[in-house]
């Protein structure tokens, strides 16, 4: 069943350079960018949570650094960037606002998507901003990233961003409706193709170089992203986005090209965590707290009569139940030397016990697989 954009709860959208500056005055999209903003409005009115991946910064500070030619070495990226944030962030937050909502500006690396702790704190970021009513814009932080820990390309950390909050959808907004069996620009026999089930090789093939112009992407990265996203149980669309209100026009069935989530998807996390993440400590919990789990609930502190081990937040840990029978395995929202401190105390006496306010949860149940 192909997916649609009306029954999604959680949605990331990712926006090129191409769609969000105007290279003629080097400056952002204000009419098309308000667009974008109504629409964004009219998902979160239906109850969905948005997240943006916005492309922009370099391309934005270009000009006004004399940075106009097609290469970039790697410290002037990260001078442009420092730059045109700053910009691209003031265009979001004004667009945003005029429709009621309050923007929010995260910057992240690849490092963040694949050090345990870094992605806790990211997600924690991400999800606290969406409970709060926030729209997270999110971009590579070029201004800082060496070349060993870039993504180099918005696709693919959308496609993290996505996998890191468990999103429903992941739509990326293109010059180009979909994929296609050729490059439509060069052979006019290239065919669309509305629904990939499973990104192949075959598929992967039909992804070409980078257009030319500001863009780092193109097809190929966006079938990495698809890989990514759909691997995690996301759906992704390509789609056009040279038009008013980009997202209204999917709703109504603009043709684009769907990638299905694997059906396992939203496991294969779990099993990260079950098979592969070797056990650095245990909590042992309470009749009650066992209930609670079983139930699809997170782990409390107040609920844990012992613990044992040396481990850091984000690193694995067993949970046994009253009779030291393993539960499951999660990953731990505090090192063993605060969890010690607060287990059997109710999450509202962290602060006062920590002198800082961290999570409610030692084990988020997102982090928690049950045996």
């Amino acid at each position: 069943m192909i997916p649609s954009v009306t029954t999604a709860r959680r949605i990331v959208i990712k926006i090129g350079s191409a769609l969000v500056v105007d290279p003629a005055l080097a400056a952002p999209r204000m009419a098309w960018l308000r667009g974008v903003a109504a629409d964004i409005k009219a998902l979160r009115d239906r109850g969905a949570d948005v997240i943006v991946v916005s492309s922009g910064a370099i391309a934005l500070a270009r000009r006004s650094l004399k940075l106009t030619r097609r290469k970039l070495r790697l410290e002037e990226k990260q001078a442009a960037a420092s730059v045109g944030q700053i910009r691209l962030a003031q265009a979001w937050a004004d667009v945003l606002e005029a429709e009621g909502l309050t923007a929010a500006q995260l910057l992240l690396t690849l490092d963040d998507s694949e050090d345990r702790r870094r992605y806790l704190n990211a997600r924690a970021t991400l999800t606290t901003l969406l409970n709060l009513g926030c729209v997270p814009v999110i971009n590579e932080n070029d201004s800082v990233a060496t070349a060993e820990i870039r993504f180099g390309d918005n696709d693919r950390l959308a496609a993290r961003v996505a996998e890191m909050v468990q999103a429903d959808q992941l739509i990326l907004l293109s010059d180009i409706d979909g994929l296609y069996t050729a490059d439509p620009r060069r052979d006019p026999a290239a065919m669309h193709i509305p629904e990939v089930a499973h990104v192949t090789a075959e598929i992967e093939a039909m992804g070409g170089e980078p257009p030319p112009g500001y863009s780092s992407g193109g097809m190929r990265t966006k079938l990495v992203a698809a890989r990514i996203a759909t691997g995690a149980g996301c759906a992704m669309a390509i789609a056009v986005g040279h038009v008013d209100r980009p997202l209204r026009a999917l709703e109504q069935g603009a043709r684009c090209t769907w990638f299905l989530p694997h059906p396992e998807g939203r496991r294969a996390r779990k099993l990260w965590i079950l098979g592969t993440l070797e056990p650095a400590g245990r909590f042992i919990v309470d009749a009650g707290a066992a209930r609670a789990l079983s139930n699809g609930r997170s782990l409390l502190p107040a609920g844990v009569r012992d613990m044992q081990g040396s481990f850091e937040r984000g690193d694995a840990v067993d949970v046994l139940g009253p009779d030291g029978t393993v539960l499951g395995r999660g990953l731990a929202a505090y090192g063993a030397a605060d969890a010690a401190r607060i287990i059997g105390h109710r999450s509202a006496e962290i602060e006062e016990i920590l002198g800082w306010r961290g999570r409610d949860e030692l084990i988020h149940r997102d982090d928690l697989v049950l045996l």
